[in-house]
């Protein structure tokens, strides 16, 4: 089997790729350095298919992420005025989408990452976003779209998960709780934590173990697996490929900013650079620029 992501720190740069070493570390914490993204691999994985047909719970027809805000839009305040001191460079720190891509809230500015739970750099990064989430001015909600494109490293199951606790309600709550679950604990990566080493194909997680993470969220475990095998979990995970791929994703994590730009923390330099330049980015739509 092809060896997970392997993270090394650089001349204060994480560098993640696909390796052939025999062991891998989680990442260290989170500090001012870009860490590296997961890079997609060649082939971009299609979603899993399933039989069950059971609907998923308090989903709708859209196939859309469900915007995430971290307070009352009304007590939030407004977009800073933009200014374009000549910082940020478009091809350089942040890239067009061509064409904009519809968000899933229409009349808000939406900011969305596109992530995986088992991407290391995307568990360095969560705390950062959290943050991002609750900075976001007036009018701006966060979104999250999960990735499924390393099926060599279980993101299709990790993908099923995210979108089936979203379906539940429950996605908000577990999100911190999840990327301790694969990077942490273990339980839910394919990394065994106590030898350092990957978990035989075999052996990696289903989504019966996912099921019984998301009983603490009050879900039971034979609903969580019906709802995450049903057909609108299944075009759920359809449409956020094809939302990344028209994204021109190819690294995790990537913010997009009202499907209109996407950034990383490489492009932008830094974790608070990503941070400054998405919420400049935010100012330049909420000025219409």
């Amino acid at each position: 089997m092809r060896l997970p992501l392997l993270c090394a720190a650089l001349i204060g740069l994480a560098a993640c790729g696909s390796g052939n070493n025999d062991s891998a570390t989680a990442p260290p914490a989170a500090s001012t350095a870009a860490p590296a993204a997961t890079p997609a691999s060649p082939s971009t994985a299609a979603a899993t298919p399933a039989s069950a047909t059971t609907a998923a719970p308090a989903a709708s027809g859209s196939t859309a992420p469900a915007p995430v805000t971290s307070a009352d839009d009304d007590n939030r305040p407004a977009a800073k005025p933009f200014v374009d001191d000549g910082k940020w460079v478009e091809g350089k720190h942040y890239f067009r989408i061509d064409p904009v891509q519809p968000t899933s809230t229409p009349g808000k500015i939406e900011v969305t990452e596109v992530f995986s739970y088992g991407c290391p750099a995307c568990f360095q990064f969560h705390g950062v976003v959290d943050e991002l989430a609750k900075s976001l001015p007036k009018g701006a909600v966060m979104t999250y779209t999960p990735a499924s494109f390393r099926p060599d490293e279980n993101w299709p199951l990790l993908q099923r998960a995210y979108l089936t606790a979203q379906a539940f309600g429950v996605d908000k709550q577990s999100h911190d709780a999840f990327f301790d679950a694969v990077f942490k604990s273990g339980e839910l990566g394919i990394m065994d934590q106590q030898s350092g080493k990957p978990k035989a194909q075999s052996a990696w997680p289903t989504i019966d173990d996912v099921a019984k993470f998301y009983v603490k969220y009050g879900v039971k475990p034979d609903e969580f697996v019906a709802t995450a095998n049903s057909f609108t979990i299944n075009t759920k995970m359809k449409r956020a490929d094809e939302l990344i791929r028209a994204y021109e994703v190819d690294s995790t994590p990537t913010i997009v900013v009202n499907g209109k730009y996407r950034l990383t923390p490489i492009t932008a330099g830094g974790y608070p650079q990503a941070v400054e330049l998405t919420q400049w980015l935010v100012s330049k739509e909420a000025a219409g620029k």
